[in-house]
């Protein structure tokens, strides 16, 4: 028995078990678990002695080289899929944008050139769907036939990405039959719209009012009409980035009636709330992005969402604005403060500090959010979200006792802040590997752009 690289006596994590094994990968995938694995004929052997052994984490929600508001986002497919390594994370699944008058095909094309030759680890996408007529209803099937296989809709952003219900139910209706995913960005554009011109009419041009003017009943009643429309159409869908318990009862409710409807939340909601936008001068609009930061009491309805399985995956909505030129390009006017907040790094710790060493839920539960239900969604498992005989060495030796002060002083993202500055985790990764090349090697990064390979992914 021959290894390229042995992982010798770590703790074993998945979603359901946990266990001591050495793990031995070859040609880039865990070809062995088992108890005294041969280390004579291994290329490089990992003491993963006291640390746990996890499947790297799968983050389904990042905005990378994104065009938005007059910039684009500060990381780009290297410095993002980088800065996701130090923190765990080796697979991404990033957003292809169709503009209008576009087709489906034209978006995902640009996006794989952002991509390819930049990734230093694996990544999918999901298409952003702004157009549809019969052409792009089709173009659905020609993508999920080529991997893409889950579709972003807006119920915000009148003018820009919003559409309509019956736009969106005709798309949930052409996913069941070819077996994609919808996820939805939910929140009641047009009412938010006018919320905003009131604002703005009576100068209120602070950062805070961008979080004033998104009500937490915006959020709630779009999650619950595009819950009744994916009902109506008999297919699933899945919430991005919720924010508050009002949004999160619709969605624990249609779940406790049986429906396949999912919902994902973010490291800043479950750490931050509208207090940080209080933040002096223009401060705040570090915090500026959509939906926004909520009363300090919804985090606790999310973790405990978290652990009840009420929501499903941590993912991060990772799309960094540099506070220096990018992000005062609003002053004067929060409608104009770029949208978006870098975090792709600090997704992993936080969520297993919060999460695990705060007595919220399992070491399997954290596996479980982070890493395995993102790949059952999304169709990678069991390539990846799991650490399995025949599965990706998409692996991650992780100390659960490793202490890290959060700082932009040290963080990897290409980012002038960070949204989680003075925060203490406890929970950091000590080695990384993607497809058993080791990336991140305590400080040292050792990986190369253009490593990582586009995931043609499956179907439901």
């Amino acid at each position: 028995m021959r290894f390229d690289t042995l992982i010798v006596n770590g703790t074993v994590v998945t979603a359901t078990d946990s266990y001591v094994a050495d793990v031995g990968i070859e040609g880039g995938k865990i070809t062995a678990i088992g108890a005294a694995l041969p280390r004579e004929n291994a290329g490089k052997v990992l003491d993963a002695a006291g640390k746990l052994v996890l499947p790297g984490g799968i983050d389904v929600h990042t905005h990378l080289d994104m065009p938005f508001g007059g910039t684009t986002s500060a990381d780009d497919f290297e410095t993002g899929t980088r800065a996701a390594a130090f923190g765990g994370t080796t697979t991404i699944i990033d957003f292809a944008i169709q503009y209008k008058g576009q087709t489906l095909r034209t978006a995902f094309d640009a996006w794989m050139k952002k991509a390819e030759s930049k990734a230093v680890s694996d990544y999918g996408f999901h298409c952003i769907i702004t157009d549809v007529g019969a052409a792009q209803l089709e173009e659905m099937n020609e993508l999920v036939r080529d991997g893409v296989t889950s579709f972003k809709l807006f119920m915000a952003y009148p003018g820009v990405f919003m559409m309509d219900d019956a736009t969106i139910f005709r798309v949930l209706r052409q996913t069941t039959k070819n077996g994609a995913m919808v996820c939805m960005h939910a929140e009641n554009g047009g009412v938010i719209d006018v919320i905003v011109q009131q604002a703005l009419a009576e100068g209120k041009t602070a950062p805070k009012y961008h979080a004033l003017t998104r009500p937490t009943t915006a959020e709630a009643e779009a999650t619950s009409r595009s819950i009744a429309l994916a009902e109506m159409a008999g297919a699933p869908i899945y919430i991005v980035h919720l924010t508050c318990n009002d949004a999160l009862e619709k969605v624990r409710e249609a779940r406790d009636r049986g429906l396949p409807v999912y919902a994902e939340t973010c490291p800043q909601y479950l750490f931050l709330s509208l207090e940080n936008m209080d933040a002096p001068g223009f401060e705040g609009a570090k915090y500026v992005f959509t939906p926004p930061l909520r009363e300090k009491w919804n985090q606790d309805r999310l973790w405990n969402g978290l652990a009840k399985d009420q929501l499903s995956v941590v993912s991060t909505d990772h799309c960094p604005f540099c506070f220096k030129e990018q992000k005062e390009m609003g002053k004067g006017d929060f409608t104009k403060i770029p949208n978006g907040g870098p975090g792709i790094e600090n997704r992993m710790s936080l969520v297993y500090s919060g999460g695990v060493a705060a007595g919220r839920f399992s070491v399997n539960r954290f596996v479980e959010v982070t890493a395995t239900t993102p790949a059952k969604l999304f169709g990678l498992y069991p390539r990846k979200g799991t650490i399995a005989v025949g599965s990706d060495a998409d692996v991650v030796i992780f100390d659960a006792k490793r202490k890290h002060t959060i700082s932009a002083k040290t963080h990897h993202m290409r980012v002038d802040y960070s949204m989680f500055e003075g925060i203490t985790v406890t929970g950091m990764p000590d080695v990384v590997l993607s497809r058993g090349r080791v990336l991140v090697d305590g400080e040292k990064f050792l990986g190369k752009p253009g490593a990582g390979s586009f995931l043609k992914r499956g179907t439901r």
